[in-house]
């Protein structure tokens, strides 16, 4: 948990958060997916890491090697690499937005993973539709640009990126 004056806390998501995830999720469906209040439930409980900030001004969830998940991004970066930690989601609330969360909610994984003793944070981005926003943010956190696929029929086009942690 983090917690300075005036500085909503970092919290692990419960289930009693989950329709507001699922509501604030599938408001960005295009960037993210959508999601069924069934899977939500399935994939925060496969969740390595799945912190929200407040009542729901952003959270995000990621999965390790260990994960029972069938996207195409985790399963192209865990053919690669034998340890990781997979960001498959993160956003801020319309309202929220220039307030520093989601470089929070990444600096609080980064710090949890090297405790647990990963050295490897991965995440995709689109880059058909193009998102030049998480692009910009992912290179200020030092993320390196590692690969790219096709996915979902040729419907989407991503970017694979990295960044090596230390504790």
């Amino acid at each position: 948990m983090t917690g300075n004056a005036g500085v909503s806390p970092i919290e692990t998501v419960s289930v009693a958060d989950q329709p507001a995830v699922l509501a604030l999720n599938n408001e960005h469906a295009e960037e993210l997916s959508w999601l069924e209040p069934e899977r939500l439930s399935f994939l925060l409980g496969q969740a390595f890491h799945a912190r929200r900030i407040g009542m729901l001004e952003a959270f995000i969830m990621t999965f390790d090697q260990t994960a029972d998940y069938d996207s195409p991004n985790f399963l192209w970066f865990r053919t690669r690499y034998p340890r990781f930690v997979y960001v498959d989601r993160v956003v801020v609330a319309a309202q929220a937005r220039g307030r520093g969360h989601a470089r929070r909610l990444y600096q609080d994984l980064f710090a949890h993973a090297a405790e647990i003793g990963h050295t490897l944070v991965t995440c995709e981005v689109n880059s058909q539709p193009p998102n030049p926003v998480s692009d910009a943010f992912h290179a200020s956190l030092g993320f390196r640009e590692i690969g790219d696929a096709v996915i979902h029929g040729g419907e989407k086009s991503v970017r694979y990126f990295a960044r090596d942690i230390t504790a």
